[in-house]
């Protein structure tokens, strides 16, 4: 909502496969001491990962709320399979949280009933959005591929609906019913051996010349880069946008989340924090380049934004 209000810090769902103590020991840390106020839970890329997380879903589900987070429960991002458009109507039909839509087929048994719309739904105009809202969505997190321009048009259009923003995490950019993670180790869907598991952050994939190119995630394409939107909060705060979303990656979250907070709050400066975040997450490059309108995969410094007269 546009509003004088501080934009709150939500957290997105661990898209990588970790196994289940090191994901539920995840969020009962961020249940402990990280300042986000949101945050959303489940399986979102893989459904033979379910089976990982879900015996701790209870309970990491009763340690954020007695911390007091507002818990979301996601929906897949891709279903292919009859076990999992079953398991997304039962999770529609039977949770008492509300549930973020990832895939268009969840939209159906979410009419009319309070619910958000993760950054995974192509959300690009305000037509869309608005759309959405008079199906019962309450939030839409915008995909990162947005730039601010189109960002601040869709808040100005819908000043009193809750927009939220992909600032911090490698960008989910495909999905497939393929595995080209399993191929890759030559293996195939079907028999995987969760080999994903191998690497928690994603498999980076580089060009013939060395180049860092993209992530496998499963059966997820990520950029090889990370968004950092770390220093472009002002402006966005400015244009009235109500969540900043932080994606879960294999480095101190609770740091991440308290740096971001620092700047929402004033505390300390973007261009700061951004020092400081490289030392969080070191070796992965940081990438803001869809919001200024330029490849994704490209670096916008605040001072050369203002230089060139870029939005």
């Amino acid at each position: 909502m546009t509003t004088n209000a501080k934009p709150t810090l939500s957290l997105g769902p661990v898209y990588f496969l970790w196994d289940g103590p090191k994901w539920r020991d995840f969020y009962f840390r961020i249940a402990d001491e990280a300042p986000v106020e949101h945050v959303t839970l489940g399986e979102t890329v893989c459904s033979k990962r379910q089976h990982f997380s879900e015996p701790h879903v209870a309970d990491v589900i009763e340690r954020l709320e007695a911390a007091g987070k507002r818990v979301t429960l996601s929906t897949l991002a891709m279903v292919t399979l009859e076990r999992e458009s079953r398991h997304v109507r039962d999770l529609i039909r039977d949770s008492v949280h509300p549930v973020e839509a990832n895939d268009l087929s969840a939209l159906g048994l979410l009419r009319d009933r309070p619910h958000s719309i993760g950054p995974l739904v192509n959300v690009y105009n305000a037509a869309t959005a608005r759309m959405l809202a008079d199906r019962g969505a309450d939030n839409i997190c915008l995909p990162p591929e947005l730039p601010a321009r189109s960002v601040r048009q869709m808040i100005g259009a819908m000043p009193d609906f809750s927009f939220e923003l992909f600032a911090f995490g490698r960008m989910p950019l495909a999905i497939s019913a393929r595995c080209a993670h399993a191929r890759s180790k030559g293996l195939t869907k079907d028999n995987c051996q969760f080999i994903c598991g191998e690497e928690p952050d994603g498999l980076p994939l580089r060009t013939l010349d060395r180049q860092s190119f993209l992530a496998l995630n499963g059966v997820q394409t990520m950029s090889s880069s990370c968004v950092v939107l770390i220093d472009d909060l002002a402006a966005l705060v400015e244009a009235g946008l109500s969540r900043v979303r932080l994606s879960p990656q294999d480095c101190d979250m609770v740091k991440v989340a308290r740096l971001y907070r620092a700047v929402l709050d004033g505390q300390i400066d973007g261009e700061k924090a951004l020092a400081e975040l490289a030392g969080i997450y070191p070796g992965v490059g940081f990438s803001n380049g869809f919001l200024h309108q330029q490849e994704g995969a490209a670096w916008v410094s605040r001072g050369r934004t203002a230089a060139m007269g870029r939005d």
